[in-house]
């Protein structure tokens, strides 16, 4: 039977490196492509000084746990089979003291009840494009690309329009289509359509080339899956490896990301994980388990698994200056208006929330999950929050609010005061 657990505890010392790293899993875990090196991370800065209205985590409100719990609850009378959420809460950046919230509800599994479980792997969507901008920023940082430069400079001929650079693509301000928008108008049908192929980079890129761009280069921001595409090319050409190997050597295994995988083409989630279930677009229509898949027409941009300690390890190192030199994450958080109460930089959206805070991070859609994973800036509290459905609005606003519970904590509302509609757009994919 579907079952809930809250867990809240202090750690102390050592074993906090247990907690936000998990114990080596080579039995069950997807093949890594080996690579000769491995990048030294950055040191660590010191810890950025919080931006207006943002305090520091130990200056944040106390999540309000019994809220964010009562959104977990809220989620599956709306639709959703399981939903759970991870708080990480640190006193400092550099400090080894840690207060974990855990919560979950619901069943990760339909077919045998068994209930969620914050352990649990799970597809993360878009999240996978911080992923993809970290790597590009690397290679920025080791000057093999300059992010005002044409891509068709590293690319040849790879796009009809050379003003569009790197950094247009990284911050979804080039103008090309998104190719999602096509493959999915009718959701079921088409996620059936595409479940098991395997597409290249290019086949991506040529579908959204069909289509007149939306605008010219640099003149707006328009979220498109299409630019992660073209990052990934960028990713494989400027290294010579696949995008794999560069998320294994210069993020993975430097944090100890023991719950992250890139497995394309595979289909299945490596080791213990929650099923994710596709809403259809007819009301009362069964869901569809969605879970294995090449996740093909993703790639680099949505195709990553992993966990709610592996995301939340992994914004707080890389808000905390772990991953990217300043300049860098300077650049990555050069925002621009992306919707009401947020802005977009370069792979890095921000959220600005009731109570006056600032979190950074991305939201995350694939067929069968909705992720929300953000954190407060230097990454001293990290909120990691899933649920195992999608092309729901009502769930997607409900997870949503965790933010608000997470951050803001009593000042946030316990639930969305009107529910919203049931199913939200079908171009929400790898959001």
């Amino acid at each position: 039977m579907a079952s809930r657990t809250t867990c809240t505890s202090a750690v102390l010392g050592s074993l906090v490196l247990t907690l936000l790293t998990g114990p080596a899993r080579a039995a069950d875990g997807a093949p890594r492509t080996p690579a000769p090196d491995t990048p030294a991370l950055p040191a660590p800065a010191a810890p950025a000084l919080p931006a207006r209205g943002a305090p520091a985590a130990h200056a944040l409100p106390a999540p309000d746990t019994a809220a964010l719990d009562g959104l977990l609850r809220t989620a599956l009378t709306r639709g959703a089979p399981g939903a759970m959420a991870r708080v990480d809460d640190h006193r400092t950046a550099y400090d080894d003291h840690a207060t974990v919230h855990q919560a979950t509800e619901g069943s990760a599994d339909r077919g045998d009840a068994r209930a969620m479980d914050t352990a649990d792997r799970f597809r993360i969507g878009s999240v996978t494009k911080t992923f993809t901008a970290v790597v590009l920023l690397q290679l920025a940082a080791e000057g093999r690309v300059r992010l005002d430069t044409s891509v068709d400079h590293y690319l040849p001929g790879l796009l009809p329009d050379d003003r569009i650079t790197v950094r247009h693509v990284l911050g979804h301000r080039s103008g090309l289509y998104d190719y999602t928008e096509d493959l999915f108008a009718a959701t079921v049908p088409g996620f059936e359509a595409v479940r098991t192929q395997v597409f290249t980079y290019r086949q991506l890129l040529d579908r959204s080339l069909r289509h007149p761009r939306t605008h010219a280069p640099g003149a707006a921001y328009a979220y498109s899956n299409t630019n992660y595409v073209v990052a990934g090319l960028l990713v494989e050409k400027l290294t010579g490896h696949p995008v794999r190997t560069e998320y294994e050597n210069r993020i993975i295994k430097p944090l100890k990301l023991s719950d992250t995988f890139y497995v394309h083409p595979d289909t299945q989630i490596p080791g213990r994980h929650a099923h994710g279930y596709l809403t259809p677009d007819e009301a009362k229509g069964a869901l569809v388990d969605a879970t294995d898949q090449t996740a093909s027409w993703a790639q680099s941009a949505g195709a990553l698994i992993s966990s709610t300690r592996d995301l939340n390890t992994f914004f707080s190192a890389l808000l905390g200056g772990r991953l990217l030199p300043a300049a860098q994450l300077t650049e990555m958080e050069r925002w621009n208006p992306a919707g009401t109460a947020q802005a977009y930089g370069l792979g890095l959206r921000r959220r600005d929330l009731s109570c006056g805070i600032s979190v950074y991070g991305h939201t995350g859609t694939v067929q069968g999950f909705y992720t929300y994973a953000f954190t407060s800036k230097g990454g001293l509290r990290s909120l990691a929050a899933v649920a195992n459905t999608s092309n729901n609005g009502a769930v997607h606003e409900t997870m949503l609010a965790t933010l608000e519970a997470a951050f803001c904590g009593r000042k946030a509302a316990a639930r969305p005061a009107t529910p919203p509609p049931r199913t939200a757009p079908v171009h929400d994919l790898a959001r």
